[in-house]
């Protein structure tokens, strides 16, 4: 798909501010399990998804992962980059989830761009608006709501993503989505079986009951 249907404003902006990001961007495919980006030090450029599934995660100090917010097609990532961000650095890293097309615009590009570009410039501020309100709502979850009901809303939303009722991930990935340890998903995951809410297999985690489960997170 052309770069200009992934920007709404495309049309604000003159001819020669869209051949000038045009002519930098670069298609590439990724594969999972790809690090497109990795802390703030770090400086890829802006990823726009054309297809599949990133995940931008942070680390703690003895190296847990934490999942801030997740990218499918047609999102766009400003904090892979990060040195045009210059009041904000972040160690956020990021990488493919799900095997990946995507656009990569420099991040010297971009900023020259939005820097002549209000109507860029604004759209940008919107993008930047809307994942630190996606980082705020994980530090609430974090904050205020127990593991449990974390597990339980993950799962859910996990199956509507899959689009299936038996999810392909492990207990080390819901760990690193969560932000907690391994051993404390398997626990609750053997409560779930307990109680009817799910079905574990090797790498898999069947939903049995996602009434229940939604109940749960919920409550």
């Amino acid at each position: 798909m052309d770069l200009s249907s992934y920007f709404p404003i495309w049309d604000r902006l003159t001819q020669a501010q869209q051949a000038q990001l045009t002519r930098s961007a670069r298609l590439r495919t990724a594969p999972k399990g790809t690090l497109l980006h990795s802390g703030s030090e770090d400086c890829v450029g802006l990823l726009v998804v054309c297809s599949g599934a990133l995940r931008a995660f942070i680390l703690s100090p003895d190296g847990r992962e934490v999942t801030i917010y997740r990218l499918f097609e047609r999102d766009i990532c400003l904090f892979s980059a990060s040195c045009m961000l210059k009041s904000a650095q972040f160690d956020v890293s990021v990488e493919v989830e799900r095997d990946a097309q995507l656009w990569i615009i420099p991040a010297d590009v971009y900023q020259s761009v939005a820097a002549s570009s209000a109507a860029l410039a604004n759209y940008t501020n919107e993008l930047m608006a809307s994942r630190f309100s996606d980082v705020m709502w994980l530090v609430e979850q974090i904050l205020w709501r127990s593991q449990d009901k974390r597990l339980a809303s993950f799962l859910l939303s996990e199956s509507a993503l899959q689009e299936t009722r038996t999810l392909s991930i492990t207990h080390d990935r819901i760990a690193a989505h969560m932000g907690t340890a391994r051993e404390v998903v398997t626990r609750l995951l053997r409560y779930f079986q307990s109680e009817g809410m799910v079905r574990l297999t090797r790498g898999t985690v069947e939903l049995t009951n996602e009434a229940k489960l939604r109940a749960l997170a919920e409550a």
